[in-house]
C-alpha cells in the first residue's frame, strides 16, 4: 500500500450524509415537540454512553499507559456519572419523578458549565485584545463574559431552554447536512 493511499481519507457516501441530516431533523423536531420526553430519553442514553466510555477508558489503561492519569480520572468520572444516571433511570425504584429530576439536574449542570466556560473564554479574549488582537476580540470577550454571568445567575431557565436550543441546532444542522448530501451526490 502506498503512502498516498494510507494518507487519503475515504470519501463519505452521499446517502450516509443524507441519512444523518434526516435523523438530525427528526431528533430536532422531537426536542421541539416533546422537549421533556426527548430530554429524558437523551439523558438516559447519555448515562449509558458515559458508563460504557468510562469502562473503556479504564480498560484502555491495560493496552496503552500514556496519559494514564487522565484516562483513570475520566474513566472513574464516566463510570460514576453514568452509573448515577442509569441507576435513576433503570433502578428498581426509578420513577418518572426520578427521571425528571435527573434530567433537570443534568441540564442545570450543563448550564453552569456553559456559563463558566463562557466567562473563561471571555477573559481569554479580553487578554488577547489587550495583547493586540483588536477591538473586536475585546468586544466579543466582554459580551461572552456578560452572557456567561447571565447563564450562571439563571441556570434553571437556561436548563429549561436547552432542549429548544438543541432542537433548533439539530434542525439547522440537518438542513445543512441534506444540502451537503445532494451537493456530494452531484459532484
Amino acid at each position: 500500500m502506498t503512502a498516498e493511499a494510507l494518507a487519503a481519507p475515504k470519501p463519505v457516501k452521499w446517502w450516509f450524509i443524507l441519512v444523518q441530516g434526516i435523523l438530525s431533523i427528526v431528533v430536532g423536531l422531537l426536542f421541539l415537540i416533546e422537549p421533556v420526553r426527548t430530554s429524558k430519553t437523551a439523558v438516559g442514553l447519555l448515562g449509558v454512553y458515559w458508563l460504557i466510555l468510562g469502562i473503556l477508558d479504564l480498560f484502555s489503561l491495560f493496552r496503552d499507559r500514556t496519559a494514564w492519569g487522565w484516562k483513570l480520572f475520566t474513566g472513574i468520572i464516566g463510570i460514576l456519572a453514568g452509573f448515577l444516571i442509569v441507576s435513576n433511570f433503570l433502578g428498581p425504584n426509578a420513577g418518572t419523578l426520578d427521571r425528571l429530576l435527573t434530567t433537570a439536574m443534568l441540564g442545570v449542570t450543563f448550564a453552569i458549565v456553559i456559563g463558566t466556560l463562557g466567562i473563561i473564554y471571555g477573559i481569554v479574549m479580553l487578554i488577547a485584545a489587550f495583547r493586540g488582537a483588536g477591538i473586536g476580540a475585546g468586544i466579543l470577550g466582554a459580551l461572552t463574559i456578560v452572557f456567561g454571568i447571565i447563564i450562571l445567575t439563571n441556570p434553571i431557565p437556561t436548563a429549561l431552554g436547552l432542549p429548544f436550543v438543541i432542537g433548533i441546532w439539530l434542525l439547522v444542522g440537518g438542513i445543512f447536512l441534506i444540502i451537503a448530501a445532494f451537493r456530494a451526490r452531484s459532484a
